[in-house]
């Protein structure tokens, strides 16, 4: 699921979204993480800056990477003793929100 934004800004900055889909690439292939240790990394990432929106895609990208939902609960649960319990509860919330909608279709 490509959120209508992500979609609104292709159409309204085609050159700007292919450079930065470019960019990412990039950075994914410059070292050797296989692609579900970069989507696990990213889902961290996400989650300790507190990035809602991103912590959802970068969910659903793990998940299409092969990793599990336990995958992704122990990577929130892992951060609490860096980002600390309640912010780790929230973060684990929007990991519960990818599960639960996944688990529904």
């Amino acid at each position: 699921m490509i959120p209508k934004r992500y979609k609104k800004m292709h159409a309204d900055y085609p050159d700007l979204m292919q450079t930065y889909e470019a960019f990412g690439k990039a950075a994914k292939e410059a070292g050797p993480l296989s692609a579900r240790e970069v989507a696990l990394v990213k889902l961290a990432i996400s989650l300790g800056a507190g990035l809602e929106g991103a912590a959802h895609s970068h969910c659903r990208k793990a998940l299409e990477a092969g990793c599990t939902p336990d995958d992704l609960r122990h990577v929130a649960v892992v951060s609490a003793p860096t980002i600390g319990f309640p912010t780790m509860m929230r973060a684990k919330s929007w990991v519960e929100d990818v599960i639960d909608k996944q688990d529904a279709s």
